[in-house]
């Protein structure tokens, strides 16, 4: 199978990883108005839109970061598609609203409806992952966090002043309480649905 082919519109995505001034403007110039319109016309106000669009933006901007986006549809329809998403799930937990749902806004391309998708998830499941780590003792956070940064077992296990017999041991019940702990969690059930 070949690798699908990059979209042009990647130059938003090494914009947004640039911080460039010029590609944020035209990407609030071009694309927000579409989502402000969207979310107003669907139990929202436009400071909700705006919120929404900013939540989106980092989103986008960490996948970009952390995991190399490759954009292989229009940054429009991905970008949409993560905000409506993002709103949708905000009426969700606010379940006082009532959504009217007006599909005409933007023609659903496979592959960014698929780009948002992965995108949305990714981002839950670092949110779960955080909190989640959070509850954990503070013995193995500190593990963790250092496993996190130095690839090297040894390395880790000398920085604590244990065998490395016990580093890895330790490292690998912590890991198993934080699977635990997720895999229990209502978050990670909704998650999986």
């Amino acid at each position: 199978m070949t690798k699908p082919k990059i979209h042009e519109d990647q130059k938003y995505i090494v914009g947004l990883l640039a911080n460039s001034p010029l590609v944020i403007k035209s990407i609030y110039d071009r694309f927000v108005p579409k989502v402000v319109h969207y979310i107003k016309q669907n139990s929202g106000s436009e400071f909700d839109a705006k919120d929404v669009v900013q939540e989106v933006m980092v989103m986008i901007y960490n996948q970009a970061k952390f995991k190399n986006l490759e954009l292989t549809c229009p940054f429009d329809a991905y970008f949409f598609l993560l905000c409506k998403r993002k709103w949708l799930n905000e009426l969700k937990k606010s379940t006082k609203k009532e959504v009217t749902i007006n599909e005409d806004l933007v023609s659903i391309d496979e592959s960014a409806s698929t780009h948002a998708f992965e995108t949305q998830l990714e981002d839950e499941q670092q949110h779960l992952f955080d909190k989640m780590f959070e509850q954990l003792g503070n013995a193995c956070k500190e593990l963790l966090k250092m496993t996190f940064k130095i690839k090297s077992m040894e390395e880790v296990a000398e920085n604590l002043g244990v065998s490395y017999a016990y580093a890895r041991k330790k490292k690998s019940l912590c890991t198993g309480e934080l699977t635990k702990m997720i895999q229990s969690s209502t978050e990670f059930k909704q998650l999986n649905q």
